[in-house]
């Protein structure tokens, strides 16, 4: 099937696609199956992330952030423990220490 769209359209399906990490052909099957009713039941899980993405609130890992998640070696325990351990200092001061002065 071929179907002709306005280059406005076509961009924002572009876009759409970028942040779901689908080719547009994909996306715009599922926007009309959405709007034609003919959605496969989805968890409720999916249809968050998928609101997330279609916002730009939640993204894929990039390939770099992926290599550096499968070479990390710290296990939940550890993490706790490091949480446990700051005797109340919220995150974001932590993030801060961390980071070290940029000024």
């Amino acid at each position: 099937m071929l179907l002709e769209v306005p280059s406005e359209l076509y961009e924002r399906l572009t876009r759409q696609a970028e942040v779901m990490g689908d080719s547009v052909e994909i996306v715009a099957q599922r926007l009309l199956e959405e709007q034609l009713g003919m959605t496969s039941a989805s968890t409720e899980k999916e249809q968050v992330l998928g609101i997330l993405q279609a916002a730009g609130l939640s993204t894929e890992l990039g390939p770099e952030m992926q290599e550096r998640a499968l070479r990390s070696t710290v296990g939940l325990e550890e993490v706790q423990a490091a949480f446990d351990n700051t005797k109340g200092k919220p995150l974001s001061e932590i993030i801060i220490e961390m980071r070290g002065s940029r000024g």
